[in-house]
């Protein structure tokens, strides 16, 4: 995500930016809410004008229209966000419209900006100048490879070897076909992360040195206990993405849900559920607040909650929402969409 540029009065005003990835649609889910005024070019068909029985084919112009937001929608495999409401600015005034924010569109968003919406907006822009990370997780005859995303890692393929023929053993050409692949995504900046148990991840990385000796410096060698989702949440836990992704969103999720369920198991300095964290607030004890993105929205839309994370704030205490597209944030929904981490038990 690049900031173009941004006019604020105090959270009120405008900020405009320029989209550069899924992820960065990912976030405007979030961000974008019903009542804000988004600004985009988009096509619209024009009314035309005629005297004939049989009306023309109206054409489609282009044009910026502002929309006032009513719904929003994130449509991950069409790499696409729906923004549909009433248009306020641009031709067909008081019609209805939706904008479709693809990657390197540009935006402007009108709005009274939440801390924690112009956080992320901030963290969105730093993150799109870190390395990204493809993950492999292999055994023999197995592999799956995997995208770390902001909103968590997507399984992007599954390659079993064949018996097929090619060139090479069939061992080679089940490593030239997870070579390919990686090939395919790799755009020149990915580090890439070799996972798995035993020791093809050594004989696959020694194949791709010498098929793709360019790659070499960009590769990290994990061992983990199996492969699929639950090996790239080994290597999340292991810290290798950390190390490759300086505060790494989703590894830093990772780690505290381990920390919350651990203090949750021994009756430690945790909380979990909307009435017991607002207890614990009320005693002035939460140290990190954990709240999930589906459960922020949705507060958002029923009440008034951002009062509540500003005193959280103003008691310095910390907040990190979280993705409900990945384990840690799917955790917590089942918690209640919302837990603290504690300075002191309030029990």
């Amino acid at each position: 995500m690049r900031i173009v540029k941004h006019f604020l009065k105090g959270n009120i005003g405008e900020v405009s930016l320029v989209t550069e990835s899924l992820d960065d649609l990912w976030h405007l889910k979030y961000i974008i809410e019903n009542g804000d005024i988004v600004y985009s070019v988009t096509k619209r068909k024009a009314d035309v004008s005629t005297d004939k029985i049989r009306p023309e084919k109206s054409e489609k112009k282009t044009v910026r229209l502002g929309v006032n937001v009513e719904k929003v929608e994130f449509h991950k495999f069409a790499n696409r966000l729906r923004v549909h409401g009433v248009i306020e600015s641009g031709m067909d005034i008081g019609s209805y419209h939706t904008l479709n924010i693809e990657q390197d569109t540009q935006l402007s968003i009108v709005k009274n900006w939440k801390s924690d919406q112009l956080e992320r907006i901030k963290e969105a822009e730093k993150a799109s100048k870190r390395p990204k990370v493809i993950i492999v997780c292999l055994e023999e005859g197995d592999a799956d490879i995997g995208l770390v995303r902001h909103y968590g890692i997507e399984t992007y393929s599954h390659i079993t070897q064949s018996s097929g023929k090619g060139e090479g053993t069939l061992r080679e050409v089940f490593f030239d076909e997870i070579l390919g692949q990686i090939l395919t995504l790799h755009t020149g900046s990915e580090s890439v992360v070799i996972a798995g148990p035993g020791f093809t991840k050594e004989d696959f990385v020694n194949h791709l040195n010498k098929k793709e000796p360019s790659l070499s410096e960009l590769i990290l060698v994990e061992d983990t206990s199996s492969i699929g989702m639950s090996g790239f949440q080994e290597v999340l836990k292991r810290g290798a993405v950390d190390r490759i992704m300086e505060e790494s969103r989703i590894a830093r999720e990772s780690k505290l849900m381990d920390e919350l369920l651990k203090e949750i198991s021994t009756n430690g300095k945790a909380e979990y559920g909307y009435e017991q964290v607002l207890q614990a607030h009320n005693y002035g004890s939460i140290e990190t607040l954990l709240i999930a993105d589906e459960m922020l929205r949705t507060k958002r839309e029923k009440e008034d909650i951002d009062e509540f994370l500003i005193s959280v704030e103003n008691n310095q205490g910390r907040i990190v929402v979280f993705s409900t597209d990945f384990e840690p944030g799917q955790k917590l929904m089942s918690l209640g969409g919302i837990a603290a981490l504690l300075r002191f038990k309030v029990q």
